[in-house]
């Protein structure tokens, strides 16, 4: 090795996953979608499974993660990704299997995909995007929507009274015996990134062992539904997100 390359080696900071395609990301700046690709990425190269990974895409701000990870896709329709999912690892037992989901996707119209492949103890790891909104769509009111939060459908504010309450799903599946793992995280500063990074790669671990369904769910932002800079929505995300969403491992077996 030449003085340069050692000279490059000792100063790198940051380089691409190896696995994450030279195109260029529809997400929003400041989105939490690219972080969180780039961890799965990440994760999916260093354990060597990268030809024996199928990711299921949702329909939602993600419907496109095939076009960013360089891995075997599948496309569920709406909320539908953990019955694909299911069915996918069935099938094929020795594939490692991932769904990818937004909180619109699998806690509104894929709640009854997600409750019964966790109940059932499905041997696939999801990873749960909550931004508690839908992107993608304009800014509506999602279940995880929090009270009194501002959306294009609730532009006054969620009315706990008559709109209910945030749908703490990641709490629900918690309870249930055929989930292994399920843990919240976030990926808005350098220690929380690496927390999410071991908790996906604990994810997919528990997969490829035969544990049951594993849950991470990332509680993110959505600076442009949420009407902020990048720099705001995490503050907001702090301030607002994380008491309703706490952080931490709700179940570890």
């Amino acid at each position: 090795m030449s003085n340069e390359s050692i000279i490059s080696a000792e100063n790198l900071v940051y380089e691409k996953p190896e696995l994450m395609n030279d195109n260029y990301m529809h997400y929003c700046p400041g989105c939490s979608h690219g972080v969180a690709h780039k961890l799965v990425g990440e994760v999916i190269k260093e354990m060597g499974i990268e030809e024996i990974t199928i990711g299921i895409a949702p329909v939602g701000c993600a419907v496109f993660a095939y076009n960013y990870l360089d891995i075997d896709w599948q496309q569920a329709a709406h909320g539908r990704a953990p019955a694909l999912a299911s069915a996918t690892k069935r099938l094929l037992p020795d594939k490692m299997v991932f769904t990818y989901q937004g909180d619109g996707d699998l806690a509104a119209i894929g709640t009854a995909e997600t409750i019964h492949a966790a109940n059932r103890g499905e041997n696939i790891a999801i990873i749960f995007i909550n931004n508690g909104i839908y992107g993608m769509t304009g800014g509506q009111m999602a279940p995880t929507t929090l009270p009194n939060m501002k959306t294009s459908t609730s532009p006054t504010g969620r009315n706990v009274e008559t709109m209910g309450n945030p749908l703490k799903i990641l709490d629900l599946v918690a309870m249930l015996d055929g989930v292994c793992l399920a843990t919240r995280q976030a990926v808005h500063t350098a220690p929380a990134i690496r927390r999410a990074k071991r908790m996906i790669r604990k994810a997919f671990e528990n997969s490829m062992e035969g544990k049951g369904t594993s849950i991470v769910e990332i509680v993110s932002t959505c600076n442009s539904g949420w009407k902020m800079t990048p720099v705001q929505a995490n503050k907001w995300m702090e301030e607002n997100m994380f008491p309703t969403y706490p952080l931490g491992d709700l179940k570890n077996i």
